[in-house]
C-alpha cells in the first residue's frame, strides 16, 4: 500500500473474532498501525502511548486499530493486560501484512526472520491511504503525537 491507494472495506477479525470493515467507522480517520508482537517491551509502549491519549485520537477524529499476527488469544491477554481501549486484529494468516506490504526479512543480532516492520497507515474516512509512518520513523513511547502531527 502506497499513498493514495484505496485500502479494502474488510480488514479482518479482531480478538474477539468479530470481523472489522473500515466502514464500521464512519466519518473517522484510521490509523492502522502494525505492530510485531504483543506483550513486548516496544509495542507494549506503542500501544500504552495510544491508549493514553486514545481519547485525544478519537476527538481529533482518528479511530485506532491495531494489527498483529499474533493469534486472538494473544491479543485478548495484550488487551487485559494494558486495558487497551482499541481493536486488535489477528492477522495470523498474514492476509493484511503482506496487502500492506510490512512483512519481510528482519535481522536480530545476526539472525534473519520473518516479521513485521512497524508501521502506521493513516487512512482517510474515503479509505485512501494518507500518510505512512515508516517503521525508522515510528516513535513507540511518543506515536500518539505523530499521528495528531
Amino acid at each position: 500500500m502506497n499513498i493514495g491507494d484505496k485500502v479494502p472495506d474488510i480488514l479482518g477479525l479482531d480478538e474477539n473474532g468479530k470481523e472489522i470493515k473500515r466502514s464500521d467507522f464512519p466519518g473517522k480517520t484510521i490509523a492502522l498501525y502494525f505492530y510485531p508482537k504483543d506483550l513486548t517491551s516496544g509495542c507494549t509502549a506503542q500501544a500504552c502511548n495510544l491508549r493514553d491519549n486514545y481519547h485525544t485520537l478519537l476527538d481529533a477524529g482518528y479511530q485506532v486499530i491495531g494489527v498483529s499476527v499474533d493469534p486472538q488469544a494473544s491479543h485478548k491477554k495484550f488487551i487485559e493486560k494494558n486495558s487497551l481501549p482499541f481493536p486488535l486484529i489477528a492477522d495470523t494468516d498474514h492476509k493484511l501484512v503482506e496487502l500492506f506490504g510490512v512483512w519481510g526479512e528482519k535481522s536480530m543480532y545476526g539472525r534473519k526472520y520473518m516479521g513485521t516492520f512497524r508501521t502506521t497507515f493513516i487512512i482517510s474516512p474515503e479509505g485512501i491511504v494518507q500518510r505512512i509512518i515508516g517503521p525508522k520513523q515510528v516513535k513507540t513511547k511518543d506515536h500518539a503525537a505523530q499521528i495528531l502531527g
